[in-house]
């Protein structure tokens, strides 16, 4: 019954997405007056769940043959289409901080799931 939960899993893929796309949101602000440069950014978390969830209705012709799909995809930047300044460079900062705070609420939603799972978890076992 408790071989494979899940929740856990989903819950730190979510949280280690929302970890990598605050590093590239970083880098972003970072390089706000870097001449030249294109912001980027993550494919977000829903589309790598909805493409995991499809990979999953596969048959599996050997044990881990297809491994976990969550933790398989690939957590790449990519350049976003935006506005370029004279110097050529694409970074919004104001677009950088609300993609900032959504960062962190996905994240903190994350760490709800988690901690709500494991509530569950401790009152089935009785502690």
């Amino acid at each position: 019954m408790f071989k494979s939960l899940e929740i856990f899993k989903i819950s730190h893929a979510m949280a280690s997405h929302a970890a990598t796309r605050q590093t590239v949101v970083a880098q972003n602000m970072a390089n706000a007056d870097t001449p030249g440069y294109v912001a980027r950014d993550l494919v977000p978390f829903t589309e790598i769940y909805e493409s995991a969830q499809s990979s999953r209705t596969m048959r599996a012709t050997r044990a881990g043959h297809h491994g976990n799909a969550l933790e398989a995809s690939p957590i790449t930047p990519r350049e976003t289409l935006a506005d370029t300044s004279p110097n050529g460079n694409t970074v919004s900062l104001e677009e950088e901080m609300i993609k900032s705070a959504n960062v962190k609420s996905q994240h903190d939603r994350a760490l709800a799931i988690y901690k709500s799972s494991m509530n569950v978890l401790r009152t089935t076992i009785g502690s």
